[in-house]
């Protein structure tokens, strides 16, 4: 693979990364400075091709990135005012998620930085939700506690550096944001399901439905959400609350869910000087709340991204990117050769591949 190349001759010259995220119903492009500047980027959603299924179609999400991704290159480009030479690096989804869609944006890129003679980064979706609250807060620093809640994972992980991860905690079944859109598809309330909870738990009681908190309390680290998904099926099969009142109450039990396990997490592992947020479920707003009402008392600064770049997007493929050049010791007069060609997409990917599998779901990373 080709070597970084930048048109000044200055060995501290931020890297500019083009960054390609494509790992679910989300196609995005972005172009990103190593010192945090997000110079142009896209996002398409796919929430009206999804809606009549309530929930993500593989085979539609895989064809939808295909006939989306070319253009919204080239108009991220545009934007920026910026060719492929202006670029140091191309960074790509490279896992875990629909296997389909990950392999549209992975070989995109390696055509481009076989084309343009530039280093391809293979980024671990999980990592760029990581990493994502560094690109808004330039003051967060390593090591800090991170809970990565979103459509498909649920995870405490301690993150001590770019690469560098230990699992604390996992789901054993389902992640918390599959348990919000199932909330959501059980009151009909559309695709996607998440925010159409919170919106209707602002209308209810919290206290009206009596839920389940799966493992609250258990000498257990995990996460579990199986069970609180069925009693939200029982509870509107007897038609006996209101759906605000389920909505809101669903909302309340994954919340001291998420505040249990942290907290034993942090007994366990502790102390941190930070907690982070990250992944699709961080732009819920109670569950933020909830979260700085635990690090205010646990002493940890709280961070959390911006709404933009809680849910998928390519502005965190693109940071990862730059983190790992920053890591690896970049430099704009230097040779950095990036992953091999022949790399392949992972539908599964832990950041932490030395943690002990658990049982269930839990078991794949």
């Amino acid at each position: 693979m080709g070597s970084a190349t930048h048109t000044s001759d200055a060995a501290t010259v931020p890297p500019i990364v083009l960054g390609i995220e494509s790992s679910c119903d989300e196609t995005a492009v972005a172009l990103v400075r190593g010192d945090r500047v997000i110079i142009a980027q896209a996002i398409a959603s796919q929430d009206a091709e999804h809606a009549p299924y309530g929930g993500v179609v593989p085979e539609i999400a895989a064809r939808a990135h295909t006939e989306r991704l070319a253009p919204m290159i080239a108009a991220v480009m545009g934007q920026a005012g910026l060719t492929l030479d202006d670029v140091d690096a191309i960074a790509a989804t490279a896992g875990p998620g629909l296997i389909g869609g990950v392999m549209v944006g992975l070989v995109s890129a390696k055509a481009l930085a076989m084309a343009a003679d530039k280093p391809l980064l293979a980024i671990n979706h999980l990592e760029g939700h990581a990493l994502s609250p560094r690109l808004a807060d330039s003051a967060l620093a390593f090591p800090y506690l991170l809970l990565l809640v979103s459509g498909g994972h649920c995870q405490i992980l301690a993150v001590d550096g770019v690469g560098q991860y230990r699992r604390l905690a996992t789901t054993i079944d389902d992640a918390l944001g599959e348990a919000f859109d199932k909330t959501a598809k059980l009151l009909r309330l559309g695709y996607p399901g998440g925010p159409a909870v919170e919106r209707l738990a602002l209308q209810g009681n919290p206290k009206a439905v009596p839920l389940p908190r799966p493992l609250k309390g258990s000498a257990e680290p995990h996460f579990s959400f199986a069970g609180l998904k069925s009693a939200v099926l029982r509870a509107v099969d007897s038609a006996a609350h209101s759906p605000a009142d389920i909505a809101a109450s669903f909302q309340a039990a994954a919340v001291e869910c998420l505040i249990d396990r942290l907290d034993h997490a942090l007994k366990r592992a502790g102390p941190f000087p930070a907690l982070v947020v990250a992944g699709g479920v961080a732009a819920n707003q109670t569950v933020r709340a909830a979260l700085e009402g635990f690090a205010n008392r646990h002493a940890m600064q709280f961070t959390a991204p911006p709404l933009a770049l809680c849910t998928d997007n390519a502005a965190m493929i693109a940071w990862a990117g730059c983190e790992r050049l920053a890591a690896e010791g970049w430099t704009a007069d230097g040779d950095f050769t990036g992953d091999p060609l022949d790399l392949v997409a992972r539908p599964r990917w832990p950041l932490d591949a030395s943690a002990e599998a658990v049982r269930g779901a839990g078991a794949k990373g």
